[in-house]
Parts: structure tokens; C-alpha cells; sequence
């Protein structure tokens, strides 16, 4: 696949591109492992990939044994959990260099934040009534990845005492509930400062999902960029159109890089690798341009050959 196929600019044109730089494995909450994720992606026509489970690397070793042999670019990456005012923000870290001194550290510390917060909740969901919880969540997960709300829920309902996962946030995991226990995550600028330190591009994970006024929205965008921060995800899924030209315009007033992902978790979904909504004509630049990034990927060579 010739290098063109990634353009530098946004041109508007409907075909797709063949990028994703933003789905999960069962490395964390994602329902394939990271293998099998690769080879779907190679089915579906994606040739540039990052898999960015949350808060870890652990699935990144066996993707990128999948993607050498598929003739795939994996670029490795993690999506980080972070505070800013209050509000849970994700950041995703594309790593070409791996992870490294304070962000190895920090990944060490949000897998421990991570397990002392199902210990929390498996403690409140056996108060109503699901004995053995941090074992019986561990079933639904299976044996390695992290614990998380969606693992309970399933657990409800496997012991019978919910029909069904949407009833179990309603009445247990949902906000404000008892099973909606806040970790402690560390600050947005804090883990911007990781991804740069290691090499790294920090991209400002979904910025349209946070229920924020456009004024708000760009306040968050003016914090990650003083934090260091130099793309965000100007395409995370579907989305409203006019709303992804609106971003772009925020994205090219401060400068940053427009990263394109499809959250992808679980086959089935309305969601697949390399899915989301057409690309209107804009100026930012795709963050594969980044310096960080683009002699990686220009010099990439695998069984197929140059991308």
C-alpha cells in the first residue's frame, strides 16, 4: 500500500483510509484478544493501527507479532484515565518507542488504582446480596485483564439478581450508585507529561463524549495543550457532522493534530475496526503526519511491503 493512502491534509474524500488509532483487546475491556483484533483489522482493510487498552501495554507484545505477520503498521498505545476540574478524561499515548520511566511507573500505579477499585466494589455489590463478588467478577472477565463495572454486571445477572447488564448499572453501577466508585486517577497534565517524556504523541481521547459547552470544550483543549498535549480525536466512532467540522476549527486554532479511532470493543456492535463517520474537507493535519510518527511510519516495511 503506497504511502499516499495516508494523506497529509483531510480532503473529503468518502473512501476510507485505512487507519484506526483507537480500539481495545481483552488486554482490557475489549471481547477479542489482541491477536484476533489485528486480524479482523486486516479483514476490514485497516493497515495502521494502534491498540490502546485502558490504563496498560500487556496485549501490545502479541499484536505486534499478529501485525508483522499480517503486513500491518501497529503503532503501540495505551488510552490513559485522567482527571481536569473534576471531570473524567481519557488520553490516549501513541507510543513508537514503547513505555518508559515515569509512564511505565505511572502504568504500574492506574493498574493498582484499578484493583484496589474492584476490591471497593466487589465489597458494596456482596452488601446486596452477591456473595463472593471479586470472585464471582473475575469469571466474567477471565484471568488477566483488570476488573471493571461492566465484569459486576454481568456477575448480577449471572447469580440471578438482575435480568440483564442495562438493569444492573440502573440499580447498581450507574451514577451515583452504589457500585459507581471514583478511582483515583491522576491529573490530565500529569500523564500528558508521561506520554511526551517516553517519546510519545498524547491525543485527547473522544473530546466531543464530556457533555461540555463548546466554550468548556475548548478551555479543556487550551489546558491539554499547555499540559503539552499534540493531537486530539477529531473522529471517535459516528458522529454529527457539522459538529467534526466545528472540532476541526477548535483542533487547527490551537495547532494540534487530528487523530481518527473507532473505540472499537466488542464485535456485533454499531461499531467496527476502522468505522466511523465520513471525513469532511479540513485543514488540521492527521496526527500521522506528526514528526513523532510519520518516519516511523514512512519507513515501515512489513511482509506486504511499504504501506
Amino acid at each position: 500500500m503506497p504511502t499516499a493512502q495516508f494523506p497529509l491534509r483531510f480532503t473529503g474524500d468518502p473512501a476510507p483510509i485505512g487507519v484506526d488509532f483507537h480500539m481495545h483487546s481483552t488486554a482490557s475491556d475489549g471481547a477479542l484478544a489482541p491477536a484476533d483484533l489485528v486480524a479482523l483489522c486486516a479483514q476490514r482493510g485497516v493497515r495502521l493501527m494502534a491498540l490502546t487498552d485502558h490504563d496498560t501495554m500487556a496485549g501490545v507484545p502479541e499484536a505486534a507479532a499478529a501485525a508483522a505477520d499480517l503486513g500491518i503498521m501497529l503503532v503501540p498505545g495505551t488510552e490513559l484515565s485522567t482527571l481536569w476540574q473534576g471531570i473524567g478524561i481519557h488520553v490516549v499515548g501513541l507510543l513508537p518507542e514503547g513505555a518508559s520511566g515515569e509512564l511505565a511507573a505511572g502504568l504500574e500505579a492506574q493498574a493498582r488504582s484499578r484493583e484496589a477499585r474492584a476490591r471497593t466494589i466487589a465489597e458494596r455489590m456482596e452488601k446486596l446480596g452477591l456473595d463472593n463478588a471479586l470472585a464471582r467478577a473475575r469469571e466474567q472477565a477471565g484471568p488477566y485483564r483488570p476488573l471493571g463495572r461492566p465484569d459486576f454486571a454481568r456477575a448480577l445477572v449471572a447469580a440471578g439478581l438482575v435480568p440483564d447488564v442495562a438493569t444492573a448499572f440502573r440499580k447498581h453501577l450507574g451514577s451515583g450508585k452504589a457500585g459507581d466508585v471514583k478511582a483515583h486517577w491522576p491529573a490530565l497534565d500529569e500523564v500528558v507529561g508521561w506520554i511526551v517524556a517516553a517519546g510519545g504523541v498524547a491525543v485527547l481521547a473522544h473530546p466531543l463524549r464530556h457533555g461540555l459547552t463548546r466554550r468548556k470544550r475548548g478551555l479543556l483543549l487550551d489546558s491539554f495543550v499547555e499540559a503539552g498535549g499534540q493531537a486530539a480525536e477529531w473522529v471517535n466512532g459516528f458522529q454529527n457532522a457539522d459538529v467534526t467540522r466545528d472540532l476541526a476549527r477548535q483542533l487547527d486554532e490551537r495547532g494540534l493534530y487530528a487523530s481518527l479511532g473507532s473505540d472499537f470493543h466488542f464485535p456485533g456492535g454499531h461499531l467496527a475496526p476502522g468505522s466511523m463517520s465520513p471525513l469532511p474537507r479540513a485543514a488540521v493535519p492527521p496526527v500521522w503526519a506528526h514528526p513523532t510518527l510519520a518516519g516511523v511510519i514512512a519507513n515501515y516495511h512489513g511482509p506486504a511491503g511499504a504501506l
